[in-house]
């Protein structure tokens, strides 16, 4: 057998793609690359990662195995393609290279929790970064959080103005070194720092305290509301498990019903206050580390940390001071967003101080910019599989590939909806979704919202071809994207609310750009339809171009228009009178307190209201079923407080006694009326519903057996659809479909009837996601679908 150094050199070049960039992923190449004894480069640049290597056959074979085998943490490797190497003078070793420009072109990734060897510097004495909070390398750390241009390196980014010391620049410029080219890299020497201060502005020193984040820590345990500036804003913390204190936050914060989200120090605490499958602490614990939604345990904590639910949503630290703020903490603390309710968090140290003054005690502050305001994931286990609720810090803006038949997709632009924001560039085979951005009516949202474009466009080097809106003409995101198209002579493409979430769902699956139609099934709050009215409970058949509504759930008035929106009650005399009549319930059901409660509300005014269709637009709203059937049974009656109120409450309240009455669920309701759309009719529901009041059965039962009901009623529309029209694909999609009774009955019903299901888990179900489907549909429009 020849020696190795004596067998030929074979050279290659591998083209590298997915997140690739900013993650460590040259010095990773380098280090296994001189471990198999290859020689070459390695360069980022605009495609991805370009690698030039020149060794054995059998060397070049394990060189591949192994960068699949052993990427960095933060990677995410999509594809190798690999082709021979022109003949050229072989180097002596093997080098990290510049782009061909000279300019790197690292990519942004989002921000990742601390890495385990960051961790372990952090709680060494003997280490120079011990007690350090703002301890990083190229496996964790701020980064979509910190930059404000391209190229992704320090100069551009909130750690310019901080320095490296001879040890950090040391670390910096080694490969193989863990911290080669982190870009936030720094210690207490040179880097960002902390500082307490009181209402006043003045510093906080506390008597025994090690250092700030010791302060800090004993404040909030004694009782204190202490604001904390994180990664990407500045969240209010207080000890979870002192009633009175909660309850003064949410006096202070006027955030009087909405959950708040708790940090706890480990899974081993979580586990006090509630269950944790396998599956959930790995969600827990990955590098994006999300808040989880989890089963509580009753009696654990205040009921006023998440009111009329039976869920807490815990997450475990994500930065070096999380880790050391929360490591001798006794209990959880409350960890949420740094805001007056509705308005989004702060990011800047000025402005949290005049913002928050009068809802926190002290301010924990670094002098390290946050540039980008991230909110915190939220993320579920459901069917099995991690959901994602809200996709921002972890997530954004690592891109999403794209099916096959999108390869060569024109750049587009996706403004994405009204609520739950999200923007999508799409180009290059793959999505990058935005942050979760909120609510465009809040004028702080806006603001950001725009400026979010700008940097995104910058950021990506993005010119789009194509804007793709919503149908509405009032969503602010409608009227910006066409504001955008017509400055710069684009074309305008108007998708369908329910077709983008339907879209979204099979792009996010890799169902390719010519598949054949599907089953679509949205469900949500509203969103315009195709023939000018509300929809939001649609059967679709769906393929990326276009769809044919097949079924809808039957249009009922809204009274109020909007107020229906906040105002539960209006719903369910709405629901009362399209299905059963409003003389016909009073006569036989005039003892209920629902039916007292409502005949004392002006309905002579609703009447004529509902009669001429004054300001009581019809809409086939699932979410406007389930506000009505919540006030019902005396949930949110009056009104909601946030968003989806009414539902999440209807489901927690339903949850433990679900099973039990699987029996008893309301009946199916019927398709009725044209063959072309039929509509599904809830007469038989609410007679059924009125009758167990009139019964005295408990409102958690008449909770369950409401949600049997609908799904019962949702998978055999669904089955009888799908046979007629010989479909084997139900997909999912809006924001029903983040009630996990709801999505499981329905997942595990059409798939035991032999139908491939598929259901959103990496994009929101609910408006975050409806951007990546306009996106898709846009494309799908253009000369590449037809």
């Amino acid at each position: 057998m020849p020696s190795p150094d004596l067998l030929p050199l074979q050279g290659e070049t591998l083209r590298v793609r997915g997140q690739v960039q900013g993650v460590g992923f040259r010095p990773t190449v380098w280090r296994l690359a001189r471990a198999c004894s290859l020689r070459g480069d390695v360069c980022n640049d605009a495609e991805g990662v370009l690698i030039r290597a020149w060794g054995t056959t059998s060397a070049i074979e394990e060189f591949v195995r192994r960068l699949r085998a052993e990427p960095p943490p933060l990677a995410r490797i999509d594809t190798i393609e690999r082709s021979a190497l022109t003949a050229q003078n072989t180097p002596a070793e093997f080098t990290i290279r510049e782009s061909a420009d000279g300019t790197a072109q690292t990519g942004v990734a989002p921000d990742a929790a601390t890495c385990p060897d960051c961790l372990r510097e952090i709680r060494d004495p003997q280490d120079r970064r011990y007690r350090y909070a703002f301890t990083n390398c190229t496996h964790c750390g701020p980064r979509l959080s910190i930059v404000r241009r391209i190229p992704y390196d320090r100069r551009n980014t909130s750690m310019a103005p901080f320095v490296q010391c001879p040890a950090c620049q040391a670390e910096y410029d080694d490969p193989a070194d863990r911290r080669f080219h982190a870009q936030p890299n720094a210690c207490p020497a040179c880097g960002p720092h902390l500082q307490l201060f009181d209402a006043n502005g003045n510093a906080v020193h506390v008597e025994g305290a090690r250092d700030t984040i010791d302060a800090a820590h004993w404040l909030i345990e004694q009782g204190s509301i202490v604001t904390v500036k994180g990664l990407g804003g500045f969240h209010l913390a207080c000890d979870a498990g002192n009633a009175a204190v909660v309850a003064k936050l949410r006096r202070r914060k006027r955030r009087y019903s909405k959950a708040f989200a708790l940090m706890a120090r480990d899974v081993v605490m979580i586990r006090r206050y509630a269950h944790v499958s396998a599956d959930e602490q790995a969600l827990l614990e990955d590098r994006a580390a999300p808040i989880v939604v989890l089963d509580a345990i009753p009696g654990s904590l205040p009921e006023a940390l998440a009111p009329g639910q039976h869920t807490l949503g815990f997450m475990l630290p994500y930065t070096p001071l999380h880790h050391l703020l929360m490591q001798d903490m006794a209990r959880p603390m409350v960890l949420t967003s740094g805001n007056l309710s509705d308005e989004p968090q702060c990011i800047d140290n000025a402005d949290a101080l005049a913002r928050l003054a009068g809802i926190a005690d002290f301010w924990l502050h670094h002098d390290r910019d946050i540039v980008n305001r991230l909110d915190d994931s939220v993320a579920r286990v459901a069917v099995g599989r991690p959901q994602i609720l809200r996709r921002a810090r972890g997530h954004a803006p690592a891109a999403l590939p794209l099916p096959a038949g999108f390869e060569q997709a024109p750049p587009v632009l996706a403004m994405g909806a009204e609520l739950k924001n999200t923007f999508c560039l799409l180009g290059r085979g793959e999505a990058i979704l935005s942050q979760h951005m909120g609510d465009l009516e809040e004028a702080h949202t806006l603001a950001d919202y725009r400026r979010h474009l700008d940097l995104y466009r910058q950021l990506f080097d993005h010119a789009p071809q194509r804007i793709a809106v919503d149908l509405h003409p009032d969503y602010l995101s409608t009227q910006i994207g066409q504001g955008l198209a017509s400055e710069a002579g684009l074309e305008i493409v108007k998708v369908q609310h329910h077709h983008a979430h339907i879209a979204a769902c099979m792009a996010e699956h890799g169902l390719p750009l010519d598949t054949p139609p599907v089953l679509g099934i949205a469900l949500d709050g509203l969103g315009l339809g195709a023939d000018g009215t509300l929809w939001g409970g649609e059967f679709l058949r769906a393929d990326y171009r276009g769809f044919q509504r097949l079924a809808s759930f039957s249009p009922v008035p809204m009274p109020g228009g909007t107020q229906a929106m906040h105002e539960p009650w209006r719903n369910t005399y709405s629901q009362l009178w399209a299905f059963l009549g409003w003389e016909t319930v009073q006569a036989d059901y005039a003892e209920l307190d629902i039916v007292r409660f409502l005949a004392a509300k002006p309905l002579a005014t609703l009447n004529t209201m509902l009669q001429r269709g004054l300001n009581s637009p019809r809409s086939s709203s699932c979410g406007r079923l389930f506000d009505a059937v919540a006030a019902a049974i005396g949930i949110c009656r009056e009104a909601i407080t946030h968003e989806g109120q009414a539902a999440i409450e209807l489901e927690s309240l339903a949850t433990p006694v679900f099973a039990e009455e699987a029996r008893r669920a309301y009946p199916t309701a019927p398709l009725i009326g044209d063959d072309t759309c039929p509509r599904l009719a809830w007469t038989a529901l609410w007679q059924s519903l009125l009758d167990d009041l009139r019964n005295g059965t408990e409102p958690a039962r008449i909770a369950a057996r409401f949600h049997h009901g609908l799904i019962n009623t949702i998978v055999a529309t669904a089955i009888e659809i799908a046979r007629a029209h010989v479909i084997d694909t139900i997909v999912l999609g809006g924001g029903v479909f983040q009630n996990r009774l709801v999505l499981e009955g329905v997942s595990a019903a059409c798939a035991a009837a032999g139908f491939k299901l598929l259901h959103p888990q990496l994009v929101p179900a609910n408006d975050g996601g409806v951007a990546l489907g306009q996106a898709v549909v846009a494309v799908a429009r253009s000369n590449l679908g037809e």
